[in-house]
């Protein structure tokens, strides 16, 4: 596969900037997967260091499901209201939110463990580090309730 395809699989799949993956392919020897699992470490790396800033801003985000006797609300948190009115952060807190519906975790904690329902090959706490990598700004989930009929 060429060079540009393999950076446009990845950029397809991560959303993260063509300079990124272009230094981690060329760190992986061209290797695709190997690049995807240093850019996921790089991700893991910015989300450590961006964990301790304060989050202030953010969404509140709902899912109601098709048969209306389940719905559920997730407060996802950001630092800055920019952020918080982007598309991809606000796609990120429906996702989340369609996660808990299906998944039903009991805490915040519960549910950073439990392998994403759309991609089960990640976590929800890998899905939120993709997105603190790709909007550079610390991302949490507040609170989330489920309301069941």
């Amino acid at each position: 596969m060429a060079d540009t395809d393999k950076i446009k699989s990845i950029r397809e799949s991560t959303g993260l900037s063509l300079g990124q993956i272009k230094k981690a392919l060329d760190e992986a020897g061209g290797d695709e997967t190997k690049a995807r699992e240093i850019l996921k470490a790089q991700g893991v790396a910015v989300a450590a260091k961006k964990s301790s800033r304060e989050v202030k801003e953010g969404v509140i985000d709902s899912y109601i499901h098709a048969n209306k006797k389940l719905g559920v609300m997730v407060e996802l948190l950001c630092e800055t209201d920019f952020v918080a009115r982007n598309d991809g952060f606000k796609q990120l807190a429906h996702d989340i939110a369609m996660h808990v519906a299906a998944a039903r975790p009991e805490t915040p904690d519960d549910l950073m463990a439990q392998p994403f329902i759309k991609d089960p090959s990640i976590t929800v706490k890998d899905l939120i580090n993709q997105h603190i990598a790709k909007l550079g700004e610390n991302i949490q989930v507040g609170r989330f309730e489920i309301f069941e009929i």
